[in-house]
């Protein structure tokens, strides 16, 4: 009689913790969301993410664990500084070829102080585990990024680095 109801029991205390630690995670999943959302605003001078934003539209569920994991649980983490983050980052998505993203985290490296010379040393690097190939395409979207940003703080009068001067 006793083994009768043991089965019946712990199926319904294992429905019980399924459900209690869904309802703990919806509870905390606008919280994790606004930490996701904090670090984008640190990062990215308190300018919305225009990547996050279209995927918002077109993939909601996609941003939204993009914001409220891979920004609210990893990237919000203790034991990393946001520069060390940035760095690393760059270093990961160069070496993988994927330039698009390497650029919106050298975007937020350079935001927070990290220099471009820095930024070069992350390509020398990478020549060694990805091979010249990559570092050769990362080459040309940081030096992308490094015109656009020269050209973004030229006044309308001058530019001192010889570019033309935004109007």
């Amino acid at each position: 009689m006793a083994r009768f109801f043991r089965y019946p029991v712990a199926a319904i205390g294992t429905i019980a913790v399924i459900v209690l630690a869904h309802t703990a995670l919806a509870d905390t999943v606008e919280e994790r969301r606004a930490k996701g959302a904090a670090v984008v605003s640190k990062l990215n001078n308190g300018v919305p993410q225009n990547n996050l934003e279209t995927m918002r539209d077109e993939f909601p569920f996609l941003a939204e664990a993009t914001e409220a994991y891979a920004l609210g649980d990893v990237w919000s983490r203790p034991g990393l500084d946001d520069r060390t983050r940035q760095l690393a980052a760059v270093a990961t998505f160069a070496a993988m070829g994927m330039t698009d993203l390497m650029t919106v985290h050298a975007r937020y490296a350079l935001n927070i102080g990290v220099t471009e010379d820095e930024l070069k040393e992350i390509v020398y690097m990478i020549t060694v585990p990805a091979g010249f190939p990559r570092a050769i395409v990362a080459s040309q979207a940081l030096s992308r990024l490094f015109a656009e940003r020269a050209q973004a703080s030229c006044s309308v009068a001058s530019c001192d680095n010889g570019a033309a001067p935004t109007p």
